[in-house]
């Protein structure tokens, strides 16, 4: 089985080539953002041919249950910064590319192994991860996603992107993203610096470890 890893910045890929070093995993830099996410796995999967691909990373957290270092795995990936309008179709709904799923799930039999990991030091909440060109650093500006989204755990700025690219291709896809800062407690984005100063070092070790359980 071939298996991919995408992530958007240096700090992460360091980290995961680390993890995977020795490995058959390919492990690849897209940078920040959907269209660099899209391009990165598209390329990924031209050149590589995958089974599998994975985007892990750090994401803004959401919800009363989720702590810093947590770590989400996509049960289903939408886009907050996506409306078609109802111009030409008025079944599309916000966050939906027209023609598309209104959310790209996760490919089940990952989700259920990804369910199964268990670790004593830090907590996995399966959920909605959604996605957009906007670094959240802002109680303001999480509010605005979270009241089209108040069932979201995640947001990021490239793992729905990927999911549809994945989605289009036939390649199955899961998103883990660790917590690094929970905007509505947040201010100026202190918790985000303060996770990679701090805490980040082990932080993508769930996702080697599912890597291992496939």
């Amino acid at each position: 089985m071939k298996i991919g890893i995408i992530v958007a910045m240096d700090k992460e890929l360091q980290q995961l080539q680390q993890l995977f070093a020795g490995s058959d995993v390919r492990v690849e830099k897209c940078g920040i953002g959907k269209v660099n996410a899209a391009l990165g796995a598209q390329r990924m999967i031209n050149e590589f041919q995958p089974d599998i691909i994975i985007s892990s990373g750090c994401a803004g957290g959401n919800g009363d249950d989720i702590q810093i270092q947590d770590v989400v795995v996509s049960t289903e990936l939408t886009y907050h910064d996506v409306y078609c309008g109802t111009a030409v179709d008025n079944c599309t709904i916000y966050g939906q590319v027209q023609g598309l799923p209104a959310r790209f799930p996760a490919d089940p039999e990952l989700l259920e192994k990804a369910k199964q990991l268990n670790f004593s030091t830090l907590a996995i909440h399966p959920g909605l991860i959604v996605t957009g060109d906007w670094f959240v650093d802002s109680k303001e500006k999480m509010r605005s996603i979270i009241e089209k989204f108040p069932d979201a755990k995640a947001v990021d700025m490239e793992s729905c992107a990927i999911a549809q690219t994945c989605y289009i291709n036939k390649v199955r896809f899961i998103s883990f993203r660790v917590i690094s800062d929970i905007p509505l407690r947040d201010t100026d984005a202190s918790m985000y610096h303060d996770f990679w100063n701090t805490i980040a070092e082990h932080s993508f070790q769930v996702t080697k470890t599912f890597v291992e359980s496939l």
